[in-house]
């Protein structure tokens, strides 16, 4: 298990399961690394629509081996933890509110 600290100064989990998850989708292999990176230091941070107990985690990548995508990483708290859900490339963020940056 890795644990990382986000942006807003939590802990974050990441366990074997979750990574094992995320790296079944062969694109993902090379950003594996980056989740951490993406968590402590996102372009942006929007709160899910259909959970509010759910962040999800943005930044632009540009080459990956499916072109230039943002890379999510999705992140549920509670009041005693937090833990990464999965992470994934896509075209374009969800809606929601914006969380990060505060401004």
């Amino acid at each position: 298990m890795k644990i990382f600290e986000d942006c807003f100064g939590n802990m974050v989990r990441l366990t074997d399961e979750r990574l094992a998850h995320i790296l079944e989708h062969p694109e993902m292999i090379d950003l594996a690394s980056e989740i951490g990176h993406v968590l402590k230091l996102p372009q942006f941070v929007r709160r899910s629509r259909s959970d509010e107990t759910t962040r999800l985690f943005y930044e632009y990548y540009t080459r990956t081996l499916v072109g230039d995508k943002w890379l999510c990483v999705v992140v549920k708290y509670s009041e005693s933890d937090a833990f990464a859900v999965t992470s994934y490339l896509t075209d374009r963020p969800k809606t929601g509110e914006t969380l990060w940056p505060t401004s």
